[in-house]
């Protein structure tokens, strides 16, 4: 299983402008690689080897090692459609290999190739980073984000086998609430969007306003709610993640990938809705779901939210409201969120043999969890 170490570069000024000039001069070999492969037509990183090497040795400050890396970021930029010539960045990353970068990870530094020769230059990093950087493999990629330069390596962690579970965690994502499990743990969105509402107006303000401040302030928030709501999809997924570890049993959630081009919102809540990171929180949960054992279960999300997890009768009548579920067959009341998470446990377990000895629609005790309860008293907050 791969996973990337992201560290920072302690640099001198002096350091960072060698480091910049590396970038540009390795990008313009990129733009002109893509040139002759635009014009000659050749896109394979193999045939562009041949037909480019040598000139760009020639024409470029750049060692035999970077060239091939080079050739390779452009044939892999063509990878996806030939219907458009490439352009990089002059400040764009690139990618190096163990013959121009080396780790030395007993003493926090690390070796790496410029246009000005070899640099051995200390990084910054924490627990988490030194213990992924013991199995470092592959490429690290060298990025310049906001005047300080930064190495994603890449790292070969051991994935853990699979846990023998007894039981799955139904985990229904949404928008309102990120999300909710079959248990009745709910992480609520309130903060991420007060966050989102914050920021929007913020840099609606400042654009605005249209002053050399104001831009400087927009590029210092640049980034900012991005990375809020990493944090907060990481926190939420290993929440679950470690519940499950602890008790012994899957993690079942919806399918949606598509998701975005299949539903329709209103004008108003389009913002909202694009700002919906499941697909990330889908990411981190499937990475730490590998590293932990814990297995993660996809399930068809078809009428979840509408379909009653006591009596199975689907209909759109029995959602009253984003927050109430009452089922016009056997009047089972239920927050519409925790019903979607139990539909979905009841799928993941009649589709995993795993599970297969644990009744689907059976609540201890005999009563679903929650019933009769007022809908405000049905879910209850258990953040950590």
């Amino acid at each position: 299983m791969k996973l990337t170490a992201k560290v920072k570069l302690l640099c001198t000024a002096e350091e960072k402008a060698i480091l910049l000039a590396t970038l540009k001069e390795t990008n313009r070999a990129c733009n002109a690689i893509s040139g002759i492969a635009w014009n000659e037509q050749t896109f394979k990183q193999y045939d562009l080897h041949k037909l480019v090497y040598y000139h760009i040795r020639e024409y470029y400050q750049v060692s035999a090692q970077m060239v091939v890396r080079a050739i390779s970021k452009v044939a892999d930029g063509y990878k996806l459609d030939r219907k458009r010539k490439r352009k990089f960045s002059y400040k764009g990353a690139i990618a190096y290999d163990a013959r121009i970068l080396k780790w030395y990870t007993e003493q926090g530094l690390v070796s790496i190739w410029t246009v000005a020769g070899r640099l051995k230059l200390p990084y910054a990093s924490g627990e988490y980073q030194d213990k992924l950087l013991q199995n470092q493999q592959g490429q690290s990629d060298l990025c310049y984000i906001k005047g300080e330069f930064y190495l994603y390596a890449t790292c070969e962690v051991d994935e853990q086998p699979e846990q023998d579970v007894d039981d799955v965690i139904g985990v229904d994502l949404g928008i309102t609430n990120i999300a909710v499990t079959s248990d009745g743990m709910v992480e609520r969105s309130d903060q991420v969007e007060a966050k989102r509402q914050w920021y929007q107006h913020r840099r609606d303000m400042l654009q605005s306003v249209g002053t050399r401040s104001a831009k400087r302030r927009l590029k210092q928030l640049a980034g900012r709610q991005a990375r809020f709501q990493r944090d907060v999809n990481h926190n939420i997924s290993r929440r679950l993640v470690d519940l499950a570890q602890h008790t012994q049993r899957a993690i079942a959630i919806e399918d949606l990938k598509g998701i975005r081009t299949r539903t329709r919102v209103r004008k108003q809540q389009r913002a909202r809705h694009s700002n919906w990171a499941f697909h990330q929180l889908r990411q981190f949960l499937a990475y730490k779901c590998q590293l932990a054992g814990i297995p993660l279960l996809l399930v068809d999300p078809q009428h979840t939210s509408q379909e009653c997890s006591q009596c199975g009768q689907i209909d759109k009548r029995n959602r009253r409201s984003q927050a109430l579920f009452i089922c016009v067959n056997c009047g089972y009341e239920c927050h519409a969120d925790l019903n979607a998470a139990f539909n979905i446990r009841y799928r993941a377990i009649v589709n995993s043999p795993m599970v297969s000895d644990c009744h689907p629609r059976r609540f201890s005790g005999g009563v679903p969890p929650f019933s009769g309860l007022p809908v405000q008293a049905q879910v209850t907050d258990f953040s950590w």
